[in-house]
C-alpha cells in the first residue's frame, strides 16, 4: 500500500492514525482516508495540510500513484532539502508552504513536470537561485516563493498563463525582466536590490549586468531601495518625496511589531518580528511621535486638494457619506494634528484629531481596482449605509485616481487583538466571561447583517480577524474593514484579505461566504482560549494553531484544557465555554461542504448564555 509507506516513512503523523489504517481502503466511503481524495479507486489528491507531519516523504511510495494529480503538504513542520517531487511529472499542484525546507534548489528541477499549473513553496528557507526551469512551464498558473531566502536574477517567467507570482521578501537582485512588469510591483517587495521600470527605480550598468554575473558576485553590490515601501502616488505627484520619507518612518516602526495602547512594555516580542501578515495598531513610542508625526505631517504629506465642499461630489472633495458624526470636509483634516497609526496589507491609517475633539481615523486605501469614480462612489455609499450596532459605518471618502481613502470614526479602547495579546491593564482584566461572551455574540450579529446586506458578493465581509474587530467603552464589538472585496478582487492586495488564509483559498484560490465562517471561528476560538491564532502570521510559525489544536482536544476528550485560565475559574459556565470551542471547530472545518453555514454558526452562539 504505497499510501501506509508513505505515513510509515513520516517521524510524526499521530494526527493521521485515526484513519489511515493498514488493510482498509483509503478510497472506500466507509474506510476514507483523511485528506485522501479518490477518483474512482485511485488516489488523485493528497490534502495533508496542518496536520504536525515532519520526517522523510516517501516520494517512491508516491510515484506508484500513477493518478496523483495534488499533494498538499502546507503547514507542517518538513525540513532538509526539497525532495524529488520532480518524479511526480504527471503533478498539476505542488503546495508546500509553511514549511522547514531549505537549501537551493536545482536549476531543472521543474523541467519534466510540464503539466504543474500551481507551485507554493512560499515561507520556507530555500536559498540560492530560482530555478530557471519555472520558465518552461507551459501550463504553470500560480508560483508563489514569498518569504524564502532566493537571490541572484530573477529568470524570465514570460509564460501567457501566468496569472498569479508572488517574489517578495526574498533577496533578489538585478533588473527585474520587462515581461513580468505586468504583475505590478507588490510581488517584488521585500527585495531591496531589485530594479527596473515597475519599481520606478533605474537599473545601473553594473545592475543590469547582475542577470549575467553569478550570484556570489553581487553579494556586495547591495543598493538602497529608492521607491520607498508604501504604495504612494507615482513620478510626478507633489507628495512623493514626502510618501517615501512617512513610509520609511512606518517601516521602521513595524519591524518591532508592537500594538496601539499607553504601556511601558511596547516590543510584545511574543508575536515574533517580520510575522504578522497585517499590523492595524501599532504601537508608537511618545518620543518618536513628537519627532517625527506629531502635527498635520501625515495627513498633509497624501498632498490632497484643499477645497472641498462638504456634501459635494466635485473632484478633490471629501464625500460625507454618513452624517451621525456631523459633517466635515477636506481642511479640517488639513487642520487636524495627525499620527500613524499602521501599516497594513490594505493600507496605511492614520488617525486625525480636528480642531472640535471630534478623532477620526483616515485609511488610505492601497492598490484599489482601476474602478471610475462613479463605482467606487457605489460601492463606498454602500459601506455608508449601514446601521448596526456592531457595525462601524464609514463617515466620508475621497477619491482621485491616485488617491482613494476611507475616513471612520477612532474607537478609543482599539482592536480585540490589543485587548486580548497587547493591554495587560483594567481594560484586559475586564476580559470576563461574560464579556468575551458579549464579544462573540456581538461579532455573530454584525456578520449575520453584513451576510445579509451583502449576500450576492462571494465575500460579505472578507477581512474579518480580531486586529478588525473594534472595542467600543461598553465592549460591544464594532466590525471594521469589511466588504471591501469588490474593489480590490482584481489586485495583489486580495491576498491580504483574511479569507485567503483558509483552506480553499490556499489551495484553489476559491473563497466564498463560508470562508467568513471559517474565519468567525478562528476569533472564537482566539477569544476562548486566550491564545495569539498562528494563523495570523505570514509563516505560521509561533503562536498556536487553533485549528489543529481543538481538532486534537476533541480527539482525546481534552476540551476543557483549551479555556483560557483568566475564564475557566467560572466553574458554572465551562459547558458553555465548551459548547463554544466546538462551535469554532465547527466553523474551522477544512472541507467547506462539512463547513457549518454563518445562518447556523449564529444560531448556536446565540443559544449560549453566561
Amino acid at each position: 500500500m504505497p499510501l501506509y509507506e508513505f505515513k510509515e516513512a513520516l517521524d510524526e503523523s499521530a494526527s493521521l492514525d485515526s484513519t489511515w489504517i493498514k488493510g482498509t481502503d483509503p478510497c472506500h466511503k466507509e474506510t476514507k482516508w483523511k485528506g485522501v481524495e479518490c477518483n474512482a479507486e485511485n488516489v488523485i489528491n493528497l490534502y495533508l495540510m496542518n496536520n504536525g507531519l515532519a520526517g522523510d516523504i516517501a516520494i517512491d511510495s508516491l510515484a506508484n500513484l500513477k493518478g496523483l494529480r495534488v499533494v498538499s503538504l502546507e503547514n507542517n513542520s518538513f525540513s532538509g532539502p526539497l525532495p524529488e517531487f520532480n518524479r511526480l511529472t504527471k503533478l498539476k499542484s505542488l503546495f508546500l508552504a509553511h514549511n522547514e525546507f531549505s537549501g537551493e534548489i536545482p536549476s531543472d528541477f521543474f523541467s519534466k513536470m510540464g503539466s504543474l499549473k500551481k507551485i507554493e513553496l512560499a515561507r520556507n528557507n530555500f536559498s540560492g537561485r530560482i530555478p530557471d526551469s519555472l520558465g518552461k512551464l507551459e501550463n504553470l498558473m500560480v508560483l508563489f516563493l514569498e518569504q524564502n531566502e532566493f537571490s541572484g536574477p530573477i529568470p524570465s517567467l514570460a509564460q501567457k498563463s501566468l496569472e498569479k507570482i508572488d517574489l517578495s521578501n526574498n533577496k533578489l537582485q538585478g533588473e527585474i525582466p520587462p515581461a513580468m512588469s505586468r504583475f505590478g510591483a507588490k510581488p517584488f517587495d521585500g527585495n531591496p536590490d531589485l530594479c527596473g521600470t515597475v519599481l520606478s527605480k533605474e537599473c545601473k550598468a553594473d545592475e543590469e549586468s547582475e542577470n549575467e554575473a553569478p550570484a556570489e558576485d553581487n553579494i556586495n553590490e547591495t543598493k538602497e531601495s529608492e521607491s520607498g515601501s508604501g504604495p504612494g502616488p507615482g513620478p510626478g505627484s507633489g507628495s512623493g518625496a514626502k510618501w517615501v520619507i512617512l513610509s520609511v518612518v512606518v517601516a521602521l516602526l513595524v519591524v518591532t511589531i508592537a500594538f496601539k495602547g499607553k504601556r511601558k512594555e511596547d516590543d510584545f516580542q511574543m508575536l515574533g518580528k517580520d510575522n504578522l501578515d497585517e499590523t492595524v495598531q501599532v504601537h508608537i513610542p511618545s518620543s518618536m511621535k513628537k519627532r517625527n508625526l506629531s502635527s498635520r505631517k501625515g495627513i498633509d504629506s497624501m498632498n490632497l486638494s484643499r477645497k472641498g465642499s462638504q456634501k459635494g461630489g466635485k473632484k478633490g472633495d471629501l464625500i460625507v457619506i454618513n452624517e451621525e458624526k456631523g459633517v466635515f470636509g477636506l481642511p479640517d483634516l488639513m487642520k487636524a494634528a495627525a499620527e500613524v497609526l499602521g501599516s497594513g496589507g490594505l493600507g496605511s491609517a492614520y488617525k486625525a484629531v480636528m480642531a472640535n475633539g471630534f478623532s477620526v481615523v483616515v485609511k488610505r486605501l492601497r492598490d484599489v481596482n482601476k474602478v471610475s469614480r462613479e463605482t467606487f462612489d457605489t460601492e463606498v455609499r454602500k459601506l455608508g449605509t449601514m446601521r448596526h450596532q456592531n457595525i462601524l459605518t464609514p463617515l466620508a471618502y475621497h477619491y482621485r485616481k491616485e488617491e482613494k481613502l476611507l475616513v471612520s470614526e477612532f474607537v478609543a479602547k482599539g482592536s480585540l487583538l490589543y485587548l486580548l495579546h497587547g493591554d495587560r491593564g483594567i481594560s484586559h482584566a475586564e476580559l470576563n466571561w461574560s464579556t468575551r461572551l458579549k464579544i462573540i455574540q456581538g461579532v455573530a450579529q454584525g456578520m449575520g447583517y453584513l451576510h445579509n446586506e451583502f449576500a450576492q458578493y462571494e465575500l460579505p465581509h472578507g477581512n474579518l480577524k480580531s486586529s478588525n474587530i473594534l472595542i467600543s467603552s461598553n465592549y460591544d464589538p464594532l466590525l471594521n474593514d469589511y466588504a471591501f472585496y469588490p474593489l480590490i478582487n482584481n489586485t495583489q492586495s486580495v491576498q491580504q484579505l483574511f479569507a485567503y488564509k483558509t483552506p480553499e483559498a490556499v489551495l484553489y484560490q476559491q473563497v466564498s461566504p463560508k470562508s467568513d465562517v471559517f474565519c468567525l471561528g478562528i476569533v472564537i476560538l482566539e477569544i476562548v482560549t486566550g491564545k495569539f491564532p498562528s494563523q495570523y502570521l505570514n509563516n505560521q510559525k509561533g503562536g498556536t494553531d487553533v485549528v489543529q489544536w481543538i481538532k486534537t482536544a476533541i480527539s482525546k476528550n481534552k476540551v476543557s484544557e483549551l479555556i483560557d485560565p483568566e475564564i475557566a475559574n467560572v466553574s458554572n459556565s465551562l459547558e458553555q465555554m465548551e459548547k463554544l470551542l466546538y462551535i469554532g471547530a465547527d466553523c474551522t472545518e477544512s472541507d467547506q461542504e462539512k463547513r457549518i453555514v454563518m445562518r447556523e454558526a449564529i444560531k448556536r452562539i446565540e443559544e449560549i448564555k453566561v
